[in-house]
């Protein structure tokens, strides 16, 4: 079975979507009527002898006999919606089923080549949330912020929508619009936001009063050479203060996170740990050690609620090594870790297998990760292009508190 390892980054929107089942098989009785195995036909493997499939077959014979409309699902749409059931059932809106449509959709999203709104959601609390808008796109132009909770899509409540309904209600072609209300600090707002070709943004730098500004949008696939020229840029210019700015960045891929994280631990020493559950050993991910620094560096990490999964992976460990201090907001929570692992040619389990943990053992899932200092972005402060956070991080660095 192919199996591809993704870092828990919920949905670049698109997103990753839907629920699971398993390949079973069912054989005809003699009268004609499906049983789930005859007689003879071994259990696959894993699946308890005692449980009893007769119920699902029951309704499928119902449905085939007694719907009255003559548009009834396909036989393979029932099995798509069968399987989506199952992983649904779990409870855990990471873990999904993605038939072709799906499927093909999502290898998309992980290419960064897709049309939509540039902006990565996930359900938090049972609420459709946005993690963050992705930097220059139609989602971060219109106004729409980390945290905004999506109330309705084109008029339809998200509460009774799954996630990939909800995906595939935003997304479209580039040209046209979606209108969503959404709900922010107890007050309801609406966004006509037009959709366009989406181009995930990596990384850009700046100097300001002396201060290197590193910010990461995104962990990529070309993250890590981008951010080795980028620290090549920093030395250069003999600054010995850097900022690595990862607000709203929604995380990536784990591979990228390790690599960047490396740069400023020391080697062999963890960046992650990754907690397999009940009764599993830990896997443990460790710095490749191209910890090239001396003492004399000084580091900020800027965060806020759009900081998720791969940033926090960063800013907690290099939190918890006293290599940087964090400045900003809370972080998301998003830290587990999802595993594509394919069902047919055309059809995936997206399906979650750990958890993150800090290099001392914290959880990063629920509470996400406290900057050291808070400093809240108000909307006033976005209206007129102030940035507190970043003033406050340039502040720290030249006056040493």
């Amino acid at each position: 079975m192919d199996r591809k390892k993704l870092l828990g980054i919920t949905v670049l929107f698109a997103a990753m979507l839907a629920a699971s089942f398993f390949g079973g098989i069912y054989v005809a009785s003699e009268g004609g009527e499906m049983g789930f195995f005859g007689e003879s036909a071994l259990l696959p493997q894993g699946i308890a002898p005692s449980v009893d499939f007769s119920p699902f077959w029951k309704s499928w014979k119902i449905l085939d006999e007694e719907y009255v409309f003559s548009d009834k699902p396909t036989e393979e749409e029932r099995l798509w919606g069968a399987i989506s059931g199952l992983v649904g059932s779990i409870g855990d809106p990471y873990s999904v089923f993605l038939p072709p449509e799906e499927a093909e959709t999502f290898e998309e999203d992980i290419s960064g080549n897709f049309e939509g709104v540039g902006m990565e959601i996930a359900v938090k609390d049972d609420i459709l949330t946005v993690i963050a808008p992705l930097h220059g796109t139609p989602a971060e132009k219109a106004g729409i912020l980390a945290g905004d909770k999506i109330m309705t899509i084109d008029g339809v409540e998200t509460g009774v929508l799954s996630i990939n309904e909800a995906v595939r209600k935003i997304r479209g072609s580039a040209g046209t619009s979606v209108h969503l209300k959404i709900f922010r600090e107890g007050k309801e707002l609406e966004f006509d936001v037009s959709r366009q070709k989406i181009e995930i943004p990596t990384l850009e730098t700046e100097i300001k009063d002396g201060v290197f500004i590193l910010t990461l949008h995104h962990f990529s696939g070309n993250s890590p050479s981008l951010f080795r020229e980028a620290l090549r840029g920093f030395v250069i210019s003999n600054s010995k203060k850097l900022v690595i700015d990862l607000r709203n960045n929604p995380g990536g891929f784990l591979e990228a996170a390790i690599d960047l994280t490396s740069w400023f631990v020391p080697v062999g020493e963890p960046i992650v740990r990754e907690d397999l559950g009940e009764g599993k050993e830990e896997r443990v991910h460790r710095s490749r050690g191209y910890d090239v620094f001396n003492d004399d560096l000084k580091i900020v990490i800027l965060v806020n609620q759009g900081s998720a999964s791969a940033s926090e992976i960063m800013a907690g460990a290099l939190s918890e090594y006293g290599v940087a201090t964090l400045i900003g907001e809370k972080t998301f929570g998003k830290a587990s870790v999802q595993e594509l692992i394919s069902v047919t040619d055309d059809t995936f389990i997206k399906l979650t297998i750990a958890k993150w943990l800090t290099p001392k053992g914290v959880s990063i899932s629920m509470d996400g990760l406290k900057p050291d200092i808070t400093i809240p972005m108000t909307e006033k402060d976005l209206e007129t292009k102030k940035d507190p956070q970043l003033e406050r991080a340039i502040t720290f660095l030249n006056e040493g508190h």
